[in-house]
């Protein structure tokens, strides 16, 4: 059996993650559930699940929590210190990093100090602090596995001798505004935004698929989880969601993992590695199916552009880009910015920044403030 702590338990992957452990007849434990401030979803959760320990983020959240579960046996904390503490415990094998943002960045590197396994969900992380996570799970012998469905599809496509890819291939939707002119992106609203044509996500997610920031994110993602030069990473657009990512080898053969689109499965299968678990989930079915793949539109979605040029620089700039991008992205959500406006305001920080090479975790928080600052400025 394994134990896990659930950063980020009442957002879509996490509420989904626990579907995972309902459906594992025994071989999934939860010690931990994570969140924000989404109380009445927690208390449900904790009374379904009865962990040891629930954390959440906002003070004002732990205490009501604490007065409403007062009837169970478990504890209450608050911040990231509980955070922190729920990720190290002795009693925990894995961490399952759903959070939404860079905040996702401290737990797992504490959750690797201590020698937890990751099943990493919160791509920001290793946007953020990629350089310093992966050399850590390399010094502790710690696994990371990806839960992302492109990262999941690429990992299972993996051989036993990595040397042998030539190319990686990350599948993205086109999100909502495929083959959109920019004329036509000037009067996107938030409602039209949201409305993704293939995925179930929380709100940020589904924004950042739509201006195509999310598989720019992954990109970066994928060189620090695979090693593999910008140069290498390849993006196409494939509307159906049904190939989920292609890896091609140095013969030209090409590997390809195909799924429902449901997070579920990779879910289960970073939680369940390296052996598959049986599942009741709704199996694909391609009979009558096309499909297509097209090449991505740098010029009217571009920040994916601006991914690639972050990530080939390096140092604290993906990290700026993500904190900027998730501050304008909020404001968008409130709609006090237009949509084109989050493009150019990410781009705007990125040209300001002064990149600071090899940073330590001190100074990618420092470049995460200042960018989320600067963005506000502009905003």
């Amino acid at each position: 059996m394994k134990t896990l702590t659930l950063l980020g338990s009442t957002g879509s992957v996490g509420r989904q993650t626990l579907d995972v452990v309902r459906q594992a007849e025994g071989r999934l434990k939860v010690h931990a559930l994570v969140a924000d401030k989404n109380v009445n979803l927690m208390e449900e959760q904790a009374r379904l699940i009865r962990p040891a320990l629930i954390v959440m983020m906002d003070e004002g959240a732990a205490r009501e929590l604490r007065g409403r579960l007062a009837d169970l046996p478990l504890q209450v904390e608050q911040g990231m210190e509980g955070i922190i503490n729920s990720v190290v415990s002795q009693k925990v094998d894995t961490v399952v990093t759903a959070l939404s943002g860079r905040i996702g960045l401290e737990p797992t590197l504490a959750a690797l100090d201590a020698g937890k396994a990751i099943a990493l969900a919160n791509k920001e992380t290793l946007v953020a602090g990629g350089e310093l996570v992966m050399s850590k799970a390399q010094a502790v012998n710690s696994p990371i596995i990806p839960v992302d469905s492109e990262h999941s599809a690429i990992f299972q496509c993996l051989e036993d001798h990595p040397e042998t890819i030539e190319k990686i291939m990350l599948t993205a939707s086109g999100g909502p505004f495929f083959g959109w002119t920019k004329q036509e992106l000037a009067d996107v609203t938030l409602e039209k935004a949201l409305r993704h044509p293939n995925w179930s996500m929380g709100a940020k997610i589904t924004i950042d698929s739509a201006t195509m920031m999310n598989k720019g994110l992954e990109v970066i993602e994928a060189h620090h989880l695979f090693g593999m030069d910008y140069d290498n990473i390849e993006v196409l657009i494939h509307p159906q969601s049904v190939v989920h990512s292609l890896v091609q080898y140095r013969d030209g053969s090409v590997l390809a993992q195909l799924g429902k689109t449901d997070m579920r499965l990779p879910i289960q299968y970073a939680l369940s590695y390296p052996t598959r678990w049986s599942n009741p989930f709704e199996r694909l079915d391609l009979r009558g199916k096309t499909l297509t793949f097209h090449e991505p539109d740098f010029e009217g979605f571009p920040a994916l552009a601006l991914a690639y040029q972050a990530g080939r620089r390096g140092g604290t700039l993906p990290a700026v880009m993500n904190a900027a991008n998730e501050a304008v992205v909020a404001a968008f959500l409130q709609k006090k910015i237009t949509y084109l406006q989050i493009q150019e305001t990410v781009a705007q920080v990125c040209s300001e920044h002064n990149v600071l090479d090899h940073p330590d975790l001190g100074s990618i928080l420092e470049a995460d403030t200042w960018a989320r600052r600067r963005a506000l400025e502009l905003i």
